[in-house]
Formats: structure tokens, sequence, C-alpha cells
């Protein structure tokens, strides 16, 4: 196996293959408008590459295992004091990832999630306490967004067909599906643990937190042997803990540019956190020879245009996955206003300019997860040129190289 590329934030598409870089992270996560995971291949449903011992660019022997699982790959990166250890911990990160699909996947029939999303209208559905804890989680977020995130959206992604060939609905079909979609479609009682489903065009998708929720899970295995030194990337989700090297300093993670992933144009410096990207330049069906994104809007039920990317780092994983879907949804002012105060969350915003200049903003919690390496792809935005805005609203930082000539001329 090859050696595992530094993970580029936002390399969400699913099957992607890694750059070989720092792993980057580009827009294009899995939102509401899209599955948690469309059926492995069969060769390669739940195949794990054998542990490959690399060098070490650390203490302690490091393992790499690489997955296909919840329709996307899983590259794991260990450290251990032996490699025995290692591998032990990678195989019980895959086995907790292969449990959370084998009870939140709703392309599989007989999952926990799948018959809950079947249950009788009006009939209140027993959940277990790892799926009932994970849902309000979930839609603890849909309330804090005011709903720009929500997992209640099965309706919408019928409605468009996002998991098909894309279709575009009629404003009855529309309005139809809007009915379906939030609390008025599902009922979560997080004391009772239950979940209701009010109308029959109703289901929860939980393509906006599932990958944040296998990190979660991957993380709490390898903490709970001991591990403290991994670089786990989920489909362009990357999740870090410890240091690459051991001295404290994290893992280097870069943001690529929106419309192209395979160019970084930011170098964050990740500990202990996640980091989840999402944007629609990438993803999107054919409707009529028109571009429907992948993310949609469940307050409006419509996909969201394309202007860019947002960048979420939080402690946790599934905060990270859900809130930069909802902050994409809000718009690149709304989200960094949004994210005032938000002192415990990272918010980096990449704007997509008219002028064809990237415009990039982030909130102040932001600042101690960047690192200060940039792409000569994004002059200017080394530190000594950020300045911070008075109102706490982010910073700009960038622009592109492309336009900088165009400035020059």
């Amino acid at each position: 196996m090859e050696p595992m590329p530094l993970p580029i934030a936002g390399q969400l598409l699913a099957g992607a293959a890694l750059l070989a870089c720092a792993p980057v992270v580009q827009g294009g996560s899995i939102g509401p408008g899209s599955p948690v995971a469309p059926p492995a291949p069969a060769e390669a449903a739940g195949a794990a590459l054998p542990g490959s011992t690399i060098p070490a660019p650390g203490p302690g022997a490091w393992v790499e295992r690489e997955a296909y699982l919840m329709g996307t790959r899983l590259r794991l990166r260990i450290a251990a004091p032996d490699r025995s250890r290692a591998l032990s911990g990678s195989e019980a990160a895959l086995a907790a990832v292969e449990r959370l699909e084998a009870r939140l996947s709703t392309w599989r029939r007989g999952t926990e999630m799948e018959r809950a999303n079947r249950a009788r209208v009006g009939k209140p559905v027993v959940l277990s306490g790892r799926l009932g804890s994970l849902l309000a989680e979930a839609f603890r977020w849909a309330e804090a967004t005011g709903g720009a995130f929500d997992p209640a959206v099965g309706a919408l992604v019928d409605a468009w067909d996002v998991r098909g060939a894309g279709r575009r609905p009629t404003p009855p079909e529309l309005k139809r599906a809007l009915a379906a979609t939030g609390e008025t479609g599902i009922r979560l009682d997080p004391a009772a643990g239950t979940l209701t489903r009010l109308d029959e065009a109703a289901w929860v998708d939980p393509g906006g937190f599932g990958k944040g929720a296998a990190l979660q899970r991957a993380r709490d295995a390898l903490v709970e042997r001991g591990l403290d030194r991994a670089l786990l990337d989920f489909g362009g989700q990357v999740l870090t803990l410890g240091s690459e090297t051991g001295d404290g300093t994290g893992w280097p993670v870069a943001v690529a540019h929106p419309s192209a992933r395979e160019r970084p144009v930011v170098s964050l410096r990740i500990r202990d956190a996640s980091v989840a990207t999402t944007g629609t330049s990438e993803r999107f069906v054919e409707v009529g020879g028109e571009r429907v994104g992948h993310v949609l809007d469940p307050r409006s039920g419509r996909p969201v245009a394309p202007w860019g990317s947002v960048t979420v780092v939080a402690r946790d994983p599934v905060a990270a996955d859900a809130l930069s879907t909802a902050l994409y949804v809000l718009g690149p002012d709304d989200a960094l206003v949004w994210a005032r105060g938000r002192h415990d969350l990272g918010i980096l915003v990449l704007e997509s300019m008219e002028t064809g200049e990237l415009r990039a903003r982030w909130s102040p919690a932001m600042e101690r997860w960047l690192d200060g390496e940039v792409s000569p792809e994004a002059r200017g935005m080394e530190r000594g040129q950020r300045r911070r805005a008075a109102d706490g609203e982010g910073t700009e930082i960038a622009k592109t190289k492309s336009a900088n000539r165009q400035k020059r001329r």
C-alpha cells in the first residue's frame, strides 16, 4: 500500500482517490439530499486491505489500513508502541464503523434506521440508546441552525430524486415534500427514546451526519485502547488524534479550492479534532440540461446554488459534518454571522467571486487552526496580510493567482 497522503479537506466525493499531498478538505460533503452511502460494490463491501507498516514519522510503530464502508473510502493511519497494538486498534476502529453502518444505513433493508423510516405513520418507534442519542444530536443542530440543516429531509430527497437520475418536482410536489420535512414530518422524543413519522412521505436521511458519526465511533474505539496518535480520512472528512510526529503540533490538513479539488489553498494544523467541508461544484445531477446541486435547503426545499465552500473544524466530528452542510446552506455571510461567539468551532468560508477572485474569510475561533502555509495558487493569504474584521465576522485573506495577474495588468 502506498503511504497515506496528507488529507485534503473537502475531498468528499464517494470513492474519490486521495491526493498525494496533505489531506485536503474540499467541497462536496454528503449533506441533506444525499445518502449516507449507496451499496458498496460486492467486491469492495467491508473489505479492508491488510495493514501495512510504514516508516514512522514519530516514535512507535505505524500501520495503515483502507476499507470501503458506507459508500466511500476510509483510510486509517495509526501509531502504537508496537505493530500488534496498531493492528488491533485499526480492527477495532473498522469494526465500530461497520456496526454503525449496520444500524444507520438507509440503503440496506432491515437496519434500525431503515425500519424506523418504514414505520406506520403515527406509531412511535422505540430506538436503541445509541441511535436515539445520535439522532438527538443531529436534531439539536437542526434547531441550532434554524433548520438550515435537518435530518428529516427524506421527502425532499425523493422529490428531487437525488439518489437517482434527478428530477425537478412540480410546485405541488415540492409543497407536499416540504410539508413532510422537518418537525412536521418527523417527531423525535429524546426523553422517551422514540421516533414517530407524522407523514407518509417523511423519513430521516443520515447523509448529513453519518460520516461524522462513523468517525466519532472509530475515534472512541482507538481512545478506549489507549491509542492517541492517528489520522482518519473518511471520504474527505478528516479526524486526527495527537500529532504525526509526537511533538504536540497536530497533523497538517489542507483545504482545497472549491472548484478544483486537486488544488489546496489553505493549510491547517489539526490536533484532536475533525475537519469537514461542504460545497456543490462537483456533485450534481443533470435535470433537463441544468445542473442541480446535491445540497438541498430544508427551508425552501430547493437545491443550494454553488457559491464556494464552508469548512468546519470541531472536536465533535458529528458537529463538523452537520454544520458544514448547514453553514453552506446559510451562505457565506450568514455562515460567519452564525459563527460569532462560537469559540469551540472554527469556520472557514471560501467564496468564488464573479471577478474570478477567491475570497476567504474565517471566524476568530479558526485562527488557532490556521497553519500559515498556502499554495502559490492563493497569494496574499500569508498571516502577515490578514486583517481581523472589527465586527468579528471573519477575515478576508485570499485572491486567486489568476485574479492577481489581472490586477497587475
